[in-house]
């Protein structure tokens, strides 16, 4: 269970939170909540997001249940170093999309008193971790990783599978391009998408060969 952080004004580091998980998993609710919360007890709070995110609106950070809070679109992540300046919280969402230079920011911004949350995809839809996402959570204070509802088997799941046709590392997209799947859900159905099924079938004969 994630606990915030007791404020200790003898000590002037902060510290690194990411919520992670599989898309429909409810990271950037979870985001907004923690976000509210700081903005509630007047504390001085700055939302980032990488521009290319305007599937819900060209400013807002926005949930798939429609929650939002108002936020700040940046090309790179250099530029959050400069804008945050004077914050004590600092949230960033869909953080897989940044440079890695996000991860070197994320703990200048933490090294100077602030209170980072970060939100993102920790895989991507090949199921390899995604982007500077493995170091932003190898450098964190504290990890959350978050479960959406597999759509085929109802069990937990923690892998996007992109039903699109599309083989770009980047697609922005929802319900039509993706759903989320457990372990075995999205072995099947990788099973069945060229060129990963052709992969499959290769490993699989070398394990009958070598029987």
């Amino acid at each position: 269970m994630f606990l915030e952080n007791t404020v200790n004004h003898k000590e002037q580091f902060g510290w690194i939170e990411v919520i992670c998980g599989s898309m429909f998993s409810g990271k950037t609710e979870e985001l907004i909540r923690r976000l509210k919360r700081a903005q509630f007890a007047k504390q001085k709070v700055e939302i980032f997001k990488p521009a290319i995110d305007t599937r819900y609106h060209d400013e807002m950070v926005v949930s798939h249940d429609s929650n939002e809070i108002r936020s700040t679109p940046v090309e790179s992540a250099s530029v959050i170093r400069l804008l945050a300046q004077g914050c004590e919280v600092v949230g960033i969402d869909e953080a897989q999309f940044f440079d890695d230079e996000i991860v070197a920011v994320c703990n200048d911004l933490a090294n100077n008193g602030i209170r980072v949350i970060v939100a993102g995809l920790d895989m991507d839809f090949k199921g390899n971790p995604f982007g500077p996402m493995p170091a932003l959570m190898a450098t964190a204070e504290y990890v959350t990783k978050v479960h959406a509802v597999c759509t085929r088997t109802g069990n937990l799941a923690n892998y996007s599978f992109r039903k699109a046709n599309n083989d770009k590392l980047v697609l922005l997209g929802e319900t039509e391009e993706y759903e989320p799947l457990s372990r075995a859900a999205y072995y099947e159905a990788m099973k069945q998408t060229s060129p990963f099924k052709e992969k499959i079938d290769i490993h699989q004969d070398i394990k009958k060969d070598t029987l």
